[in-house]
């Protein structure tokens, strides 16, 4: 497998930082949906507490989804930064292109990825 050309990190780089910045604005709005659900009986029903409690859970799952995926957004635009963007941190081999194209945040090859 050939290394990945300068055009194509330059390609790759560009994607990783759409995704950056559309990752940010997805994670302003999950903070709105955790904010503290507010108790109190008078305010709002029963149901409508609980959907709201539910609601914050599935936040908080989606929260912490969003931080796994912007610790590799950021480790991949190191790795571009560095020059080893394209090789796989495990094995050192070099990683597809169209794998990096699908997943331009992998910091694995196919066979290091099982």
């Amino acid at each position: 497998m050939t290394k990945i050309s300068a055009a194509q990190v330059t390609e790759l780089r560009e994607e990783l930082e759409r995704q950056l910045e559309k990752l940010t604005r997805s994670m302003t709005v999950t903070d709105e949906a955790l904010k503290i659900v507010e108790l109190d009986q008078c305010a709002v029903g029963r149901l409508s507490r609980m959907d709201s409690l539910q609601n914050q859970g599935i936040a908080q799952a989606l929260r912490e989804r969003e931080m796994v995926k912007l610790a590799l957004i950021q480790s991949a635009l190191r790795r571009v930064e560095e020059g080893t963007y394209g090789s796989c941190t495990r094995c050192g081999s070099p990683v597809a292109f169209g794998r990096l194209f699908i997943f331009p945040e992998t910091e694995s090859c196919s066979s290091c990825a099982d």
